[in-house]
């Protein structure tokens, strides 16, 4: 719930970069003396708030390709502001070219940003990011750091277009794939469309995890109002990001931090806002991981009470029809949330200063086709849906509103992979005899199996049954799946495999029933046969024996609990450093 809108301002004295630069001592002649090595005087860098710029920029990540520019932007409004910015790169993220995915790195830049936040003189952040896990990592960092910190997010990018067709990132790709498996696409028209579906600097234009999340730092308050859906490329972009440079320095004088924004009931918004969304499955993971960092307590089962209860009101690919362009022309996510207005706490802080409520005032829906009315909505519940069963006793999660519904109650004879790999080899052979009823069953491809869990949650299906027009078959795995991808696929089931959960011992044939609407996921075995093959099951050989993947891998949580560090969750304060 929102604090106090009217604490008193700071005063210089009480910046926290004072502590380096105003004491008349050696150590911070030494800090000023540098200042002036660095070509700054006196004027321009004493008294004022620094501002430190966390960008998330690098030459592989295709969805920041804007941000050198924007980065001179937000520093133009630090400045304007009377502040001092300094721009500090961090990890980056591409989940496109960081193998096996960037998810195993998402905690290591969350450790880099909270450390970086911490060691340096620093009063407030502007954390630009965008690729979908350099959202979740920034904010876990900052959030741990408890510094004032406003989110910038990269925008979506153009929308794609072959010919008369508009493409959208990922969900298009797959669909062309499957048709091209199936012999019903030359190698020309692949190449046009992989011409001309990234058209631009920003992240993928559906609404895929990197817009979900943008989305989701909006509604948890995050973000400037309306700054979720701006197009990459747009020139109210980079109005965003001056705008975000200004704020964050009257941020910083009124102490507006996230420990006074991240409430239980703020994280409830979110969620509001992801099922209406029909967001990816992988928000449950980020927001899970957000509210450890919080000090909330975030149960799993937490989304799917507030899915049963929340409509899809977004008409958006994968789920629906529209793109990301199209959301933000129709009034973006205050707009959204205006339509949820009876679902939400609209008196939880921002970093506006602002409440929730006061944000949205006024809004209006520009476009009824992209965002519904609650009386006609894509779907009556929300976007993901949470099961368990003896298959997933800590819990799995599945987007109906992406599966086809025939399969939506379903039980079928498993085929199990043991690995991507074995998957890729075997999956289109016609000895397998693989059937449309058939459920293929991903294992050890969790946080600790693959490690990383990477997005491999929509297996393909089989190249025999593309050819006989199946488009969708029940796919389960301990893996995740791009925010961009649809059909009916079970993920981060719980327990993985690879720490003895029951997907560790599915055997091909064995029967596996499918029931989204009673929230089951059951292996249709006996539980003292269960019992018997997990007794003789023998752990795989861990990955990694050095280095960041045995850090990775001793201190990793399961999808239930975000996958976060252990030692990284919300425990007692860690001081400031000692300056001598």
């Amino acid at each position: 719930m929102a604090d106090d809108h009217q604490q008193p301002r700071l005063s210089v004295a009480d910046l926290r970069s004072q502590r380096w630069f105003a004491p008349d001592d050696l150590r911070s002649f030494g800090h000023r003396s540098r200042l002036r090595q660095m070509g700054y005087s006196a004027e321009e860098a004493e008294g004022r708030p620094v501002i430190a710029i966390l960008n998330a920029w690098n030459d592989l990540n295709q969805c920041h390709t804007h941000f050198p520019q924007r980065v001179q932007e937000v520093k133009r409004g630090v400045w304007q502001a009377g502040g001092f910015p300094v721009e500090i790169p961090v990890l980056s993220l591409s989940e496109m070219f960081m193998k096996p995915t960037a998810m195993l790195y998402r905690n290591l830049l969350a450790m880099e940003t909270e450390e970086v936040l911490r060691s340096h003189p620093i009063d407030g952040a502007v954390l630009m990011g965008g690729c979908d896990k350099t959202v979740p990592g920034l904010l876990m960092g900052a959030i741990s750091a408890d510094l004032p910190a406003i989110f910038m997010p990269a925008g979506p990018m153009l929308a794609g277009r072959h010919r008369t067709e508009r493409l959208g990132s990922g969900t298009d790709v797959w669909k062309y794939w499957a048709e091209r498996q199936a012999g019903c696409l030359d190698a020309c028209v692949w190449r046009q469309l992989e011409d001309g579906i990234a058209r631009s600097a920003g992240t993928c234009m559906t609404m895929g995890t990197a817009s979900t999340m943008a989305a989701i730092t909006e509604t948890l308050g995050m973000t400037l109002p309306g700054a979720a859906s701006i197009p990459a490329v747009h020139s109210a972009h980079s109005r965003m990001a001056a705008t975000c440079g200004r704020r964050i320095v009257d941020m910083v004088w009124e102490d507006l931090r996230p420990s006074r924004i991240l409430s239980a009931a703020a994280f409830d918004n979110a969620i509001v806002a992801d099922m209406a969304l029909a967001g990816s499955t992988n928000a449950i993971v980020h927001l899970l991981a957000l509210a450890g960092r919080a000090g909330v307590s975030l149960p799993l089962d937490r989304f799917d009470a507030i899915s049963r209860t929340t409509p899809v009101i977004t008409n958006l690919r994968p789920a629906g029809e529209f793109l990301m362009e199209d959301f933000h022309d129709a009034g973006g996510v205050p707009a959204l949330l205006s339509r949820l207005e009876k679902l939400l706490s609209l008196d939880c802080l921002t970093v506006s200063g602002k409440t929730l409520g006061e944000n949205i005032a006024g809004t209006e829906v520009i476009d009824d086709r992209v965002i519904l009315s609650l009386d006609k909505p894509l779907s009556r519940a929300g976007g993901t849906f949470v099961l368990r069963g003896s298959l997933a006793p800590d819990g799995c999660v599945i987007k109906p509103t992406a599966a086809d519904s025939r399969l939506l109650k379903h039980t079928g004879r498993a085929v199990v992979f043991e690995s991507y790999a074995d998957m890729k080899a075997r999956i289109d052979e016609p000895a397998e005899g693989i059937t449309a009823d058939d459920i293929l069953v991903l294992r050890n491809a969790g946080p600790q199996g693959a490690p990383g869990m990477p997005e491999w949650g929509m297996l393909p299906i089989p190249k025999p049954l593309l050819e006989q027009g199946v488009r969708d078959m029940v796919r389960i795995s301990d893996a995740r799946m791009s925010g961009t991808s649809y059909g009916t696929c079970v993920l981060h089931v719980a327990p993985e495999a690879a720490v003895g959960g029951p997907l560790a011992v599915v055997q091909t044939r064995d029967l596996i029933a499918l029931d989204v609407e009673a929230r089951r996921i059951d292996l249709l075995v006996d539980k003292a046969e269960i019992a018997r093959r997990l007794a003789g099951w023998t752990p795989p050989q861990p990955r990694f024996s050095r280095g960041y993947g045995k850090l990775f891998l001793e201190q990793t949580t399961q999808a239930d609990h975000g996958c976060d560090f252990r030692f990284l969750e919300r425990g007692g304060p860690t001081p400031e450093p000692d300056i001598f």
